[in-house]
């Protein structure tokens, strides 16, 4: 039985992955941080469903800023894979705490890398990247050759994580690799991040609970793909008998607006009778268009999308009414 060590394991990807290599028969361990109070409904889902009841699902308490836990929990789990999804990846926010992202988001990278050196461990590594690194993007689509072009402190760190995944891959001859993954949602989705902000505040509104939802730039455009989807594609990559960089996108973009329009649509209201522009919400910085070019990984990983920008906006909406304890069926009218 392969045994699974994932940083990040509270988020929407780590969830998506932890359930997607308990039913590839792996032994899952995650990292939490410790907290006064620890409570997560997506990992709350997987410890309550009776699918997963039998299986090695197991949590650690740990940080990406405490270099000898990370040791002792190599040591302790003797992993096959190493999954780092942990981060602090609110891009607007890592304006206001820089130094904090770029320890966590940066050199946190950095001391799981050491970590396995130090272990002697064999373990192929995963890094999350992201398309942030491209920012202000040099040449449309992006694909893995593509110069990066970071536009806050939250995607430099990135930038400094993925060549230090290289650099380790080289320098130590190590399987890692980076999955450039562009954005991808979910109704797992962290309710920072403006996708789900959309849908929950769309239910929060249907259930009287809110009047107004407050946005930034509703011009910016992204390429938003489906998290279930992406998480297949991190495992594909560590299958693979040499790490490699790739690039996982739909190849398709759309606006905030876009996403907006097709959500309120779905219940039969205007979006714009809701709708306030905050100026706390936009970035110093703008990256205002991203899409992907997933050639590479569909041509050596046989990977590709499932599901189409209006069932995940679709699917998000109806999940965040049903959140709300409404019927879905009752206000979705396509």
């Amino acid at each position: 039985m392969k045994k699974a060590f994932i940083t990040g394991v509270t988020g929407q990807d780590g969830s998506y992955l932890s359930e997607f290599l308990l039913d590839k028969d792996y032994e899952v361990h995650g990292v939490i941080r410790r907290t006064t109070s620890f409570k997560n409904e997506w990992l709350d889902e997987i410890f309550d469903n009776p699918k997963y009841k039998d299986k090695p699902f197991y949590l650690h308490y740990g940080d990406l800023t405490d270099a000898q836990g990370l040791i002792h929990l190599m040591q302790k789990i003797k992993p096959d894979e190493v999954y780092n999804l942990g981060s602090q990846s609110h891009v607007r926010m890592s304006f206001d705490i820089p130094e904090y992202t770029g320890d966590v988001t940066g050199l946190g990278n950095l001391r799981i890398l050491d970590a396995i050196i130090e272990t002697g461990s064999q373990a192929r590594f995963y890094q999350a990247s992201s398309s942030e690194m491209f920012g202000k993007a040099q040449e449309t689509p992006q694909k893995e050759t593509t110069p990066f072009y970071p536009r806050s402190p939250y995607a430099c760190a990135k930038v400094f994580a993925f060549w230090s995944t290289v650099n380790y891959r080289e320098a130590y001859h190590m399987h890692a690799t980076n999955g450039i993954l562009f954005n991808h949602e979910s109704p797992r989705r962290g309710e920072a991040f403006v996708t789900r902000k959309i849908t929950k505040g769309l239910a929060r509104i249907l259930a009287g609970k809110q009047k107004e939802l407050y946005l930034g730039n509703l011009d910016a455009k992204r390429d938003w793909g489906f998290a279930k989807d992406y998480v297949e594609a991190m495992w594909l990559m560590l299958q693979q008998p040499q790490g490699d960089d790739y690039v996982v996108s739909t190849g398709e973009t759309h606006s905030v607006k876009e996403f907006l329009e097709l959500a309120f649509k779905t219940i039969g209201r205007d979006w714009q009778e809701f709708v306030k522009i905050d100026p706390i919400n936009f970035r110093r910085t703008e990256v205002d268009a991203l899409v992907g070019d997933h050639t590479k990984a569909k041509n050596k990983l046989g990977w590709k999308p499932t599901m189409s920008f209006r069932n995940l906006v679709l699917l998000m909406v109806r999940e965040d009414i049903k959140k709300e304890g409404l019927n879905p069926d009752k206000f979705i009218r396509q």
